[in-house]
């Protein structure tokens, strides 16, 4: 039993402990102190209440007054109850200062509340980056094609950070400045013998402006010749104009066929007038015969006429024969 209870006594005992060093980091203080970090013992305790991490504060001052920066612990504080990595931007503080890069502490916490890695931009400041672009398709005036793949080399610019256009904003802009160089070129041999003419161009144009880079130079890694854009237009125009004509030709066609029809029915309705008229002339004879308009001379003298008629038309067909 007493030894249960020993025990219990033991283990609260270590618990207790465990709490005062937790709530109040004696450690971390010393460190401080040590490191020649002004920081008050009851500022790490009221830290651990705001839920603040001490020792990423603590280790922060001690980096930042090592390499000489002066900074306030209220200040880092805030960045991190911002959402801030305290961190890093101490991390980019000491290396701005040993690169000579003006960076205050305002300007680095604003660029990384703005989501850009400012410790990766400082050091893209003093290593400038290389950027590959993708294959970039132009037509040239004569209309050939060709496939440009550029470098860019770009360093950031810490002022432009906060606001600036990307990476894809530089891509894209020197894709255009790339387009418009090999499309103003009266053909593809001139820009196959000086791509360069190509990066002189592209940089005249400032594509850097509003970004968050500065571009250095732009250089055309590899060139190839693509398709004869140009022939197959006019291969597809050809084409094109075949087709219409062809259209046309068709239209013309049926309204002929129909325009035959036509012509066919009218004068098969000639015909049959005709046939109903040569009926209706015996009956007008008959008609004649009757009142005593038409005798019987006269009757074979119209026979004799159409005889002659129908003998001299025979005569005349066996003469063309």
């Amino acid at each position: 039993m007493e030894a249960g209870f020993l025990a219990l006594v033991v283990f609260l005992g270590l618990a207790a402990i465990w709490l005062v060093f937790y709530f109040i980091p004696v450690g971390l203080w010393f460190s401080a102190l040590v490191s020649g970090v002004r920081i008050g013992l009851l500022q790490l305790v009221l830290m651990r209440w705001r839920k603040v991490p001490p020792s990423v504060i603590v280790s922060s001052m001690i980096e930042g007054t090592k390499a000489g920066l002066t900074l306030d612990s209220n200040e880092l504080e805030a960045h991190y109850l911002a959402g801030g990595n305290v961190s890093n931007v101490v991390h980019a503080l000491v290396s701005a200062q040993k690169a000579n890069i003006m960076l205050d502490f305002k300007m680095a916490t604003a660029i990384d509340l703005a989501g850009r890695d400012v410790f990766e931009a400082v050091q893209m400041s003093v290593n400038p980056k290389v950027i590959n672009t993708p294959p970039v398709a132009a037509v040239a005036k004569d209309g050939i094609q060709l496939i440009a793949k550029a470098r860019v080399t770009v360093r950031a610019n810490i002022k432009q950070l906060v606001g600036g256009a990307g990476e894809e904003t530089v891509l894209a802009r020197v894709g255009e400045g790339i387009v418009s160089s090999i499309g103003s070129a009266a053909s593809h041999k001139i820009v196959l013998e000086n791509p360069d003419s190509i990066s002189r161009v592209v940089l005249d144009k400032g594509l850097d402006a509003g970004t968050a880079f500065e571009i250095l130079s732009i250089d055309i890694a590899d060139i190839d010749v693509g398709k004869n854009i140009g022939a197959q237009l006019q291969m597809d125009q050809a084409q094109a104009d075949k087709n219409i004509a062809q259209a046309k030709a068709e239209e013309r066609r049926a309204m002929a066929v129909a325009l035959e029809q036509e012509n066919k029915a009218k004068a098969q309705d000639a015909r049959a007038k005709v046939i109903l008229a040569e009926a209706e002339v015996p009956l007008a004879m008959a008609e004649a015969f009757r009142n005593g308009n038409l005798g019987v001379m006269d009757y074979y003298k119209m026979k004799n006429v159409m005889a002659d008629t129908q003998m001299r038309e025979n005569i005349a067909k066996s003469d063309k024969k």
